[in-house]
């Protein structure tokens, strides 16, 4: 191998404007430089769901009816009680109250995917949503017996489902078999096709031999990757 030969392609920064985005029924915008809104124009085929503290301004006559369905099953896992779900016609804001970098992920029929908790900020209701928990794995990537990802699905149409991620946001895809090492806080999103294990090294000789591990996340294509330039330790369901 020549020097600079061995030159893979590097996750690639996700846009942090779109003037002119599209989705089912949705047309959106996303500006802002430090704390990024998402605007959407919604033409009444299609109704939008979120998290209801999350709206920031909307046209009078939008309607928004809050939901209460799975609201134990939330709280126990430590998280927001209520969904609102946005129908048009008529304008939402949306933001996140904090610094970052929103963008869309396009899921397309008979795919998923799995976004980090508390870190989704809208999807286009033809999504098929649940969150569940992640087990096995929290102990060495979280300190905690578990954690929960939201999944997102589209069975029948394309839907959209947009993120908030701390930091900028890094796209990677990963073809069959190939792998990179993520920070296990810096870990934002991965299609389900993508594999999920954890990576510890730490030191086996010496006086502090066992006293401390390096750990990662493993993800292992094919599938997309997504890494926030920011750590974030989000609260757990077990905590």
């Amino acid at each position: 191998m020549t020097p600079g030969s061995y030159r893979p392609e590097p996750p690639q920064l996700v846009p942090t404007t779109i003037a002119d985005g599209h989705a089912p029924g949705v047309y959106y915008r996303i500006n802002g430089e430090l704390v990024p809104v998402l605007q959407m124009w919604l033409d009444g085929s299609m109704s939008v769901f979120f998290e209801h503290h999350v709206v920031l301004w909307k046209d009078p006559g939008l309607a928004i009816e809050i939901k209460g369905r799975g609201a134990l099953k939330r709280m126990i896992a430590g998280m927001q009680l209520l969904l609102a779900e946005a129908r048009g016609p008529g304008q939402v804001a949306l933001s996140r109250d904090g610094t970052g970098h929103v963008f869309p992920l396009h899921v397309r029929p008979g795919s998923a995917v799995e976004v980090r908790e508390h870190q989704y900020l809208a999807a286009t209701s033809n999504l098929e949503y649940k969150f569940t928990r992640q087990k096995g794995i929290g102990n060495t990537l979280l300190g905690s017996a578990s954690f929960f990802v939201d999944r997102f699905a589209a069975t029948k149409s394309e839907g959209v489902v947009w993120l908030h991620g701390y930091g900028n946001v890094f796209d990677k895809v990963l073809g069959p078999a190939e792998q990179i090492d993520v920070e296990p806080g810096s870990w934002i999103y991965r299609d389900e096709s993508v594999r999920m294990d954890p990576q510890a090294y730490g030191l086996r000789t010496g006086i502090f031999s066992g006293s401390a591990n390096l750990v990662f996340t493993r993800f292992t294509g094919p599938g997309r990757v997504g890494i926030q330039s920011m750590y974030s330790q989000m609260p757990t369901g077990s905590e």
